[in-house]
């Protein structure tokens, strides 16, 4: 959380699944900042190889529910913690090109959104 304003920085776009699309996003390109440590680039590196590894903290064959759980918990606490521990202008840099994303889409707002403009058009090529 962003420590001045209580504010996360990533704020909520829409659903679960949008916000995950965009804190996926958010990781991938974080991971190919220069301005982010390559120590905090391990975190979610770990979590990662974690989730692939046969060494799990809960076996899933004991606990099938729980196992499958744990592996998640971790993935999301590692993805979690790489975030929060990048610097937080870099984070609001790339969520604010990640939003400005859906400019394409949609178009840039414009300022005279709303506004009704009359007009003739005359065809210059009559005679």
């Amino acid at each position: 959380m962003d420590k001045k304003n209580n504010r996360s920085l990533i704020p909520s776009q829409g659903g679960m699944l949008s916000d995950l699309i965009v804190r996926i996003k958010l990781i991938v390109r974080l991971m190919g900042d220069k301005r982010v440590s390559p120590w905090l680039k391990l975190i979610p590196i770990g979590a990662l190889i974690y989730l692939i590894s046969p060494i799990d903290l809960i076996p899933g064959g004991a606990f099938p529910v729980v196992g499958a759980v744990d592996d998640i918990a971790v993935v999301w606490f590692g993805a979690a913690l790489f975030i929060e521990l990048s610097p937080g202008e870099v984070v609001r840099e790339h969520m604010s090109r990640l939003a400005s994303n859906n400019d394409i889409v949609d178009g840039p707002p414009s300022p005279h959104d709303g506004e009704v403009i009359d007009g003739e058009v005359t065809d210059v090529t009559d005679k």
